[in-house]
């Protein structure tokens, strides 16, 4: 199907875990779009629901985990209604995932080479001169020193750095439209963390392709992607471009991200850290998500779920305290 608006388009996605103590509504009614070529960041601590929002894209879900409403059109195609066959032929061909820890990921006891190369014969139907001759390639456009040496490695003989390196060569391997970045640089040290980071862009340019970047550090995404979802309890409290999040946040919880983050010339300030704790997934407050730990919360916050408020064509943010302050610029006006 050609005709098609987005080329990622989720539609009110609900994901839940089912376990003994009962349903965790770990996503709970996501909405984006996402074109070719574009960036977009998810960003959210821990438990937020944003490596579930990706994972439920690809359909990894754990056992317990079911998409239980919404949509996910793949260029028009609803892929939630798709057989487990189609799925597989759609993860790495279409779309890829890098993981937070690559040792995790990558099979210790299988050589770099035979890794890649299975990847690439299981998509593309290459024989094997061909897929390691692909293999070689890939190794050398992510800069990695020596490829036909690194072939014949096991991943605990390289470096982290070089096993992320791996993983991001086997991910675009089948040139997939989509690059799903989950926590790609939690597990490196700072300097690799910046390569990583510069590779994935210059390789995002060369290939065209659209990249989803999954991580709870605003830093990591501040001039990486055209536009950031700011996730807590399972829901989007604020979507908009990077420029409007970082320079214009509307959402309490955005602003205590912010706080948290060391800024260059600001060094003697402490850092103002989010009070109380994250959410339980399995007590959700009847109204907005961040209301028990929200210095500004209302008595409404505590009843109702914000819709989305128009901040401006660029800027949308899901939060009570955006409507009291157009109410009482209303009034002024008056």
């Amino acid at each position: 199907m050609d005709n098609y608006e987005h080329l990622l388009s989720v539609q009110n996605l609900h994901t839940s875990f089912f376990t003994d103590n009962g349903q965790v509504k770990a996503v709970n009614g996501v909405s984006f779009n996402l074109d070719s070529g574009k960036v977009l960041g998810i960003v959210g601590e821990s438990g937020s629901g944003k490596s579930v929002t990706a994972y439920s894209v690809m359909q990894i879900l754990a056992d317990t985990g079911k998409i239980i409403d919404g949509s996910v059109f793949f260029k028009g195609e609803d892929i939630t209604k798709w057989s487990e066959k189609q799925m597989r032929s759609f993860r790495g061909k279409c779309v890829s995932i890098i993981f937070q820890d690559p040792m995790t990921s990558l099979n210790p006891v299988f050589t770099v080479g035979n890794q890649l190369m299975e990847a690439i014969k299981l998509h593309t139907g290459k024989k094997h001169g061909e897929a390691k001759a692909r293999a070689l390639e890939m190794l050398q456009l992510v800069g990695i020193n020596e490829p036909e040496k690194r072939l014949n490695q096991y991943p605990y003989e390289l470096s982290g750095g070089m096993r992320q390196r791996v993983m991001i060569a086997m991910a675009l391997a089948c040139e997939p439209d989509i690059l799903i970045a989950d926590e790609p640089t939690t597990a490196l040290d700072v300097t690799i963390q910046a390569q990583i980071l510069e590779l994935m862009q210059d390789l995002q340019k060369k290939m065209g392709m659209a990249i989803i970047m999954v991580t709870h550090d605003l830093g990591v995404i501040a001039e990486m992607c055209d536009e950031i979802i700011v996730m807590y309890g399972g829901r989007v409290c604020e979507r908009g471009t990077a420029d409007e999040i970082f320079y214009n946040p509307k959402h309490e919880y955005t602003k205590g991200l912010l706080r948290s983050i060391p800024e260059t010339g600001r060094m003697k300030q402490r850092l103002v850290p989010i009070g109380g704790t994250p959410i339980n997934m399995l007590n959700m407050p009847k109204g907005c998500a961040f209301c028990p730990r929200c210095d500004a919360a209302m008595k409404i916050c505590l009843e109702e779920q914000p819709e989305e408020f128009f901040i401006n064509d660029e800027h949308y943010a899901a939060c009570w305290c955006n409507v009291r302050d157009a109410i009482m610029e209303k009034e002024a006006e008056k």
